[in-house]
């Protein structure tokens, strides 16, 4: 599942203990592995071999440039949601034929920049939005690749927040709108609508929702007689943070492979948190215990800032020592793990049973890769963490943690606040 074990007592991320990471890195810091990036980047690919697909791994679950390197250069095309993302992408060597480009809030340069570079296609998710590229697509004289994005009304179990496919978001169109865009394509002559596109949620478990989505979408295009080559069935697929039972690639394939086939489109997925979510973990030192009346409490040098997903999902995460002490006879006790944020709801997890920790010792945060680095922020001007990969046994710093100097960058003193009164 992936590669960070226990031997002897102690994590390890490969074959490289994670206390002697520590030691080099300062925490908080983000911790990868390359092995389990690239296995589960492969587990997709091999799952869909029989017919090809387009893999973009999302970039909004983990944009180091590192960890989107390793992905491409093994095979991989991205997924992207911003003009940011596509420079990242950009850094990376992708060939843009292997972009699509997502997302409800396109911005005019956003577009633009895309147009120039070339990708493959915008995921486009309303007519304004299918106007705003004809008009970009105009200024320079080139046809553009467009997927129309499908809302299938499809309600996924996962969290309200992640969930994308119900009617009542913002993501997508209804499928009337849909038909009635098709049917007035030659108002967008600098566009090629030749692709649809769902995404019904994050950390989705069952495969039921996606097959009813795609079932949906085939038969509204037969129903239609509507021609397009390529469905870009989106991602979604969960993992395991805790006792999750989430279906495998090769379950998932295996499910919606003889629909897929039937349909004989080129097929584009966007997995994000399969291939990253594992990849990484999080590690924080312990800065002091307080024990209360009602609760024990860790406190540790990371929270809400580094990681936010327990804050604002109530995720869970297995918090585990990165080294066990055998000399310890004392049973684990329930505590709480909470950061140094000025927030009550600072935590990255509740009633957790853990060995009596002291000042120093080191926690992982476990199944950090997607969502981690990617969603946090300076708030209290905490400057954000490091984040390190571990390639074939050796440990590289892929982004230095940030400095107080970081923080205030690009932020002035007008020269009226200057003057002495």
């Amino acid at each position: 599942m992936h590669e960070f074990i226990f031997k002897d007592n102690e994590l390890y991320c490969e074959n490289v203990r994670v206390a002697d990471i520590a030691r080099r890195v300062p925490t908080p810091f983000y911790l990868y592995s390359y092995k389990t990036l690239v296995d589960h980047y492969r587990k997709i690919k091999v799952a869909f071999d029989s017919i090809r697909p387009l893999v973009c791994f999302s970039v909004k679950s983990n944009s180091n440039i590192a960890v989107l390197r390793a992905l491409v250069k093994n095979g991989a095309g991205l997924d992207i949601v911003s003009g940011g993302e596509l420079y990242r992408a950009r850094l990376t060597g992708v060939d843009p034929k292997r972009i699509v480009y997502a997302g409800v809030g396109k911005r005019r340069d956003e577009i633009e920049d895309a147009i120039r570079f070339g990708i493959l296609f915008f995921n486009v998710e309303s007519e304004d939005e299918l106007e705003e590229i004809q008009k970009c697509a105009e200024k320079f004289n080139k046809k553009v690749n467009i997927a129309v994005r499908i809302n299938p009304d499809v309600v996924p179990k996962t969290h309200a927040h992640i969930t994308t496919g119900k009617g009542d978001t913002k993501f997508g169109l209804d499928f009337q709108t849909v038909h009635k865009i098709f049917n007035s394509k030659r108002m967008y002559p600098n566009l090629n609508i030749r692709g649809v596109h769902i995404h019904i949620g994050s950390q989705v478990l069952d495969g039921a929702p996606f097959e009813d989505a795609i079932k949906k979408v085939l038969e509204f295009l037969k129903r239609y007689k509507i021609d397009v080559d390529y469905f870009n069935i989106g991602g979604g697929l969960g993992i395991i943070y805790s006792i999750e039972n989430p279906q495998t690639a090769k379950s998932f394939a295996k499910r919606i492979l003889p629909m897929l086939k039937k349909s004989r489109l080129k097929i584009i997925l966007e997995p994000g948190r399969f291939i990253s979510g594992n990849s990484g973990i999080l590690v924080t030192k312990v800065l002091y215990t307080k024990i209360t009346p009602r609760n024990t409490f860790v406190i540790v040098d990371s929270g809400m800032s580094d990681l936010i997903r327990p804050s604002l999902y109530t995720a869970y995460h297995k918090i585990v020592p990165v080294m066990l002490r055998q000399d310890s006879s004392q049973a684990p006790e329930k505590v709480e793990v909470v950061g140094p944020m000025c927030e009550s709801g600072d935590f990255l997890g509740k009633d957790r049973f853990l060995p009596l920790m002291h000042k120093g010792d080191l926690l992982a945060v476990m199944g950090a890769g997607a969502y981690g680095f990617t969603m946090s922020s300076n708030y209290n001007s905490r400057p954000r963490a490091a984040e390190a990969m571990v390639i074939k046994n050796k440990v590289y710093i892929v982004r230095s943690q940030e400095t107080y100097k970081d923080l205030v960058r690009g932020e002035s003193i007008p020269k009226v606040l200057k003057r002495e009164h």
